[in-house]
């Protein structure tokens, strides 16, 4: 490992200047809001502020398969917070979710709004709202829940943490990278194993269980996230490979990654969606090409 002037921590950390990076303009270490911005409201019952990143496509995902299903009652609004001119900062947002994270979904069918953040707690309220997507057996159902919350727990080291050192951080360092590519490439076997004896995470149906782990590690299977595909020897993974196809061979999966996606093909960009119509209308080829 190439050598490296040596940190000694202060004895009292204190914030003296933004960290650098990608997301270095973003980053502070304190909560609450920075700025007042009312949150946009659209004509449906459900409103999702969001960004098209995995923890985002994870509820949009999701909000399609109901819709897919029939559930009415799923349709919803999605509303783009862009985390880079720090959207999530804004009062209207913080008062849903206080974390100033995306995604956040605020349901107004009832007769008070009831918030929901963090995308594990938004697939669950979904996944009961509507009785779908989660086993009724207890042993399917708990099955389905410890791969929700294994994502949710294994999740920052595949995103805060490699991907960070990865792709994002000012400076490469070899024993950051190291460290958290051998825990990816663990992460990853576990999956593969388990792939190996069932067809989808929980057993043989599809879940949020699935929902929750593909957008983070089917994007890295599939070569999208971080571009890492070929550092991680991705293709080893036979049965995540091969999970990871079936999902993103789904009409609902390929709709819900569209929707307030901000990179990409222009024609797969969904900045916002507020009516099944606009996959047809509104993505951003058409939007770009109506104002030339």
């Amino acid at each position: 490992m190439a050598d490296s002037p040596e940190y000694v921590p202060p004895k009292v950390w204190t914030w003296t200047q933004p960290s650098g990076g990608h997301f270095a303009s973003i980053n502070r270490p304190i909560a609450g809001p920075t700025h007042d911005k009312e949150l946009p409201v659209g004509r449906h019952p459900l409103q999702l502020y969001s960004l098209g990143t995995p923890n985002g496509v994870k509820v949009t995902i999701l909000l399609e398969e109901l819709l897919a299903l029939g559930h009415t009652g799923a349709e919803y609004d999605a509303w783009l917070i862009n985390i880079r001119d720090g959207d999530q900062f804004g009062s209207g947002f913080v008062g849903v979710n206080p974390n100033s994270k995306i995604p956040a979904l605020l349901d107004r069918s009832g007769p008070e709004p009831i918030r929901v953040f963090e995308s594990g707690s938004i697939l669950l309220y979904l996944a009961e709202k509507f009785g779908a997507f989660i086993p009724k057996d207890i042993q399917g159902r708990t099955e389905t829940l410890n791969w929700l919350f294994w994502q949710m727990g294994s999740a920052p080291y595949l995103g805060g943490g490699f991907g960070h050192f990865y792709a994002y951080a000012p400076t490469k360092i070899e024993y950051a990278i190291d460290r958290f590519a051998m825990e990816v490439k663990r992460q990853l076997d576990v999956l593969d194993r388990r792939l190996a004896e069932s067809e989808y995470l929980a057993g043989n149906d599809y879940t949020i269980a699935d929902i929750a782990v593909f957008p983070w590690y089917g994007g890295l299977a599939k070569g999208w996230q971080y571009g890492a595909a070929e550092f991680l020897s991705v293709q080893d993974y036979k049965h995540v490979q091969r999970w990871a196809n079936t999902i993103l061979a789904r009409p609902a999966v390929r709709r819900g990654r569209m929707v307030n996606r901000m990179s990409g093909e222009p024609s797969e960009q969904l900045r916002e969606r507020h009516d099944p119509s606009d996959f047809e209308t509104k993505t951003q080829d058409k939007i770009e090409a109506n104002q030339s």
